[in-house]
């Protein structure tokens, strides 16, 4: 086993911050999304417009509608149009919606035989509609924020791969070789875990300070005082990926629930928390499938 000491960790992780101020201003705030903000802003603005602003991004739209329809979102009737979209789905979400498809665009990355592009897509996409679709289940009005959050969890690692090649493929040669968790490895690689590494990016990018939070701390609901709810629903969803064996990513093998998540969500006990996963079993399926097709 690798061990390093304090200094060096210390080393890594300012070289690590070093490098992330340089992609600070690399996915500049996409106009779209200062279009949209401005819409949103303005208490006239009707949902045709909005609809218009979104309609210059054909690709963007179809996304929309992609979510909007997708089984796991939950919503009874087909939406068909934008228009329509912003209506069911509210300004405000729709906003964070462009937001974080932008995001997830801004750091798109082609696969390789040590990341599969396609299937980090599906694991983030999974866990947004499951963390927003549990929201609305037990009664929690932030599913929009949820979705949002489920998004962008896991963007450190796309970032890491992206913009940190040979730390990438040390960590994935600490886990494969020396059988240390992705955690660990991460640490011993930049200083930074993936997840901290998303939590930087998204501030800078102005985003909500509670969405920060939930990115920080999705693996660990626990060591949050203020917004654990939230982060309990992304982290539940996060964790049926791995429990159902439905659009996991390699990188959250040996997921462990923190099981703060059953109070903070009121979920009785382990055995009733099993319960609900496992009821979302067949949804997950036909979201996946109706993804692939």
């Amino acid at each position: 086993m690798i061990n390093m000491n304090t200094e060096e960790i210390e080393k890594r992780k300012e070289n690590t911050l070093r490098v992330l101020t340089t992609v600070y201003n690399l996915p500049s705030m996409p106009s779209i999304i200062y279009e949209v903000s401005q819409i949103i802003e303005d208490p006239m603005a009707s949902a045709s417009q909005l609809g218009r602003i979104i309609s210059k991004d054909q690709g963007l739209v179809t996304k929309i509608l992609s979510i909007a329809n997708s089984p796991l979102y939950g919503i009874p009737r087909r939406v068909s149009t934008i228009d329509f979209a912003v209506v069911i789905l509210g300004f405000n979400h729709i906003k964070n919606i462009v937001i974080a498809l932008s995001m997830m665009d801004a750091f798109k990355i082609l696969s390789s035989n040590k990341f599969n592009q396609k299937e980090f897509w599906l694991h983030s996409f999974i866990t947004a509609v499951a963390s927003k679709r549990l929201a609305d289940d037990l009664g929690i009005p932030t599913s929009g924020e949820a979705f949002t959050a489920g998004l962008l969890h896991d963007l450190g690692i796309s970032i890491i791969y992206k913009y940190f090649p040979k730390e990438f493929n040390r960590i994935v040669d600490l886990v494969d070789k020396e059988n240390m968790s992705y955690h660990n490895a991460e640490i011993n690689a930049l200083g930074l875990t993936h997840a901290e590494i998303s939590g930087i990016l998204i501030e800078q990018w102005n985003l909500p300070v509670s969405l920060t939070s939930v990115v920080l701390n999705h693996h660990n609901p626990s060591h949050l005082e203020q917004n654990r709810q939230l982060t309990s629903l992304v982290h539940v969803a996060d964790f049926m990926t791995q429990k159902l064996g439905l659009a996991s990513f390699s990188w959250d093998s040996n997921y462990e629930l923190d099981e703060v998540v059953i109070n903070t969500l009121r979920l009785g006990d382990l055995d009733y928390l099993n319960e609900i996963i496992e009821s979302y079993r067949e949804l997950f399926e036909t979201q996946i499938e109706i993804i692939k097709i």
